[in-house]
């Protein structure tokens, strides 16, 4: 009977460590979904910062093209087509 009462304690000593153990593990889990959803703000709100400057730089590249500076001369020229082309389509629609 001895031996059948060691083995319950030891059951429950186990037990007791099993559920120890899942309760770490059950905080360290919310702790990582926490630092997930932090990374992710963060992830976002530099992914809206990239597209900004993005936008910042084309339309820098834009206003040193139309102001004619020699690095940008052929996209100053393109760019001039481009507006005449988009006039002349208003021309024609007011004509109509």
């Amino acid at each position: 009977m001895s031996n059948l009462t060691e083995i319950v304690d030891s059951l429950e000593s186990s037990v007791g460590k099993l559920l120890e153990r899942q309760e770490k593990l059950e905080s360290a889990n919310q702790q990582l979904e926490k630092e997930i959803d932090v990374l992710k703000a963060q992830k976002l709100q530099f992914e809206q910062e990239i597209a900004t400057w993005s936008e910042k730089c084309h339309s820098l590249k834009l206003a040193n093209s139309l102001l004619g500076s020699d690095q940008y001369k052929r996209e100053t020229k393109l760019k001039i087509n481009a507006l005449i082309r988009e006039i002349d389509q208003c021309i024609i629609q007011l004509s109509e």
